[in-house]
């Protein structure tokens, strides 16, 4: 074969490939390759058949999302409830029984932190305070009992009811959403959204403490309960309310006890405390350093030393100062919730706070206290209001 048609046929082949390239590059640009395309187009198949049933298969995959790429949702109930107490257990069955969504909330690993943290072993739970009688027209009643018996009926109540309790949520803040609803976010990055917030979280959960500082090199020794009280101790009670007087009356019993109480008499506790902190005084099993503050406290020999306003001093193994509780302010304030003078929240004639939808029940609404009937009656009240409007 001669080099002229060698040549010719060479740039023939040339040509060819350089349009088959084009072609192609073309069609790769156009989708023309791809899977979708080809099975559209009838290019895998033989029969209509085939080549309908692949049509068919092909747009069920386009019409079903990927779960991998499935939105998550935000958890949203009608009523959010803070606090796991008398009030917030109140709040959520009541709510469960007029068919509305609710979560109660609660910091802790367990329900009612106050009662299990504050009141000692069989001590006595009133139902109304110093007397005062509160009407109980919901489904929960509640009578005089001891921590044992009230912890026994809220868990009956819970488990009866089926309510759902996210424990170890502690509440961060609330805020009112452009769309009307409220944003609420827990520890741990968690959040929710609610038509409604019941706020009934107590005030022990921030116990008062003493205006003078406390050393370092006691602070050990210095506690808010009787939780931590070793045999043998010599201790010192500081409050004059019902529950210094019973950690008095109940500890008195098994160690030197002093209580310690600014005035000199004690016109806040019930009958039956009065009744029984006169007979240990009488008695001298219990002794008392009253109408007298502490002005200081300082170490001594790896002991407490009280030194008190009437000039005299004294040394204790451990001091306990029930001295009652205050409202957790930064709290509210970060949910813009409005303060009065004693810091406590601002609320209407239905419990309902400055921020529209938030509402308050229970401890948090008193500079005294509530008594457990007065946080069941008002969480009623709430949730009966919120039903009245949905």
């Amino acid at each position: 074969m001669n080099t002229p048609i060698i040549t010719i046929m060479l740039l023939v082949s040339l040509g060819i490939g350089l349009v088959g390239l084009v072609v192609f590059l073309w069609g790769l640009r156009n989708g023309q390759f791809d899977d979708a395309h080809k099975i559209t187009h009838g290019a895998l198949f033989d029969s209509i058949e085939d080549l309908n049933l692949a049509n068919a298969i092909a747009q069920n995959q386009q019409a079903t999302p990927n779960p991998k790429h499935k939105e998550s949702k935000m958890e949203h109930y009608t009523i959010a409830v803070i606090g796991a107490g008398p009030g917030g257990i109140s709040a959520s069955v009541e709510a469960t029984l007029k068919g509305l969504s609710v979560i109660l909330l609660e910091k802790g690993a367990e329900h009612n932190a106050t009662l299990r943290k504050f009141y000692k072993d069989g001590k006595r739970v009133d139902r109304d305070y110093k007397g005062d009688k509160v009407e109980l027209v919901g489904a929960i009643d509640f009578s005089d009992t001891n921590k044992e018996g009230a912890l026994a009926m809220f868990d009956s109540l819970l488990e009866k009811h089926a309510i759902n309790v996210a424990y170890n949520n502690d509440v961060e803040s609330i805020q009112r959403q452009a769309n009307g609803s409220l944003l609420i976010r827990t520890s741990g990055n968690h959040s929710i959204s609610a038509d409604y917030a019941i706020i009934t979280i107590g005030k022990m959960g921030q116990p008062n403490k003493p205006s003078y500082k406390i050393p370092p090199a006691i602070l050990r020794q210095v506690n808010y309960n009787a939780s931590s009280i070793q045999a043998g101790e010599r201790l010192l009670i500081v409050g004059g309310g019902n529950s210094a007087v019973e950690y008095a009356i109940d500890l008195c019993a098994s160690h030197d006890t002093t209580l310690n109480y600014r005035r000199t008499e004690f016109a806040r506790i019930n009958d039956t405390n009065k009744q029984e902190l006169e007979k240990v005084i009488a008695s001298g099993t219990l002794k008392t350093k009253l109408g007298v503050d502490i002005e200081s406290l300082e170490e001594q020999g790896g002991k407490i030393c009280a030194h008190f306003s009437d000039g005299s001093s004294d040394v204790f193994d451990r001091a306990i100062y029930a001295i009652g509780g205050s409202s957790p302010v930064d709290f509210l304030k970060k949910c813009n919730i409005e303060l009065d003078s004693n810091n406590l929240p601002i609320v209407n004639e239905h419990l309902q706070t400055s921020v529209q939808g938030v509402f308050i029940a229970g401890d948090i609404g008193f500079k005294s206290g509530a008594s457990v009937a007065m946080a069941i009656a008002q969480a009623e009240k709430i949730v009966s209001h919120i039903a009245g409007h949905k």
